[in-house]
């Protein structure tokens, strides 16, 4: 396995690798698309992965609705 680049990132069925479309977000937004784009890829299971896509959503949601970002 490639750990710089690992095949969950890279063998979506799109054919399109995920750094080409995160690397025009910013960081909470990124990370969300990244964690959604491999669920199901990394694991059996997509749920982990689509909950660590939520947490970051909410901290966006959060920052532009001025209310502070949660630990």
């Amino acid at each position: 396995m490639d750990a710089i680049n690992p095949s969950h990132y890279r063998n979506h069925p799109s054919g399109v690798e995920c750094i080409t479309i995160t690397e025009h977000f910013g960081f909470n937004l990124g990370n969300a698309i990244k964690y959604i784009w491999r669920a199901g890829l990394k694991t059996d299971s997509p749920v982990e992965d689509l909950k660590k896509a939520r947490w970051y959503l909410d901290r966006q949601i959060a920052l532009i609705e001025g209310s502070g970002v949660d630990q």
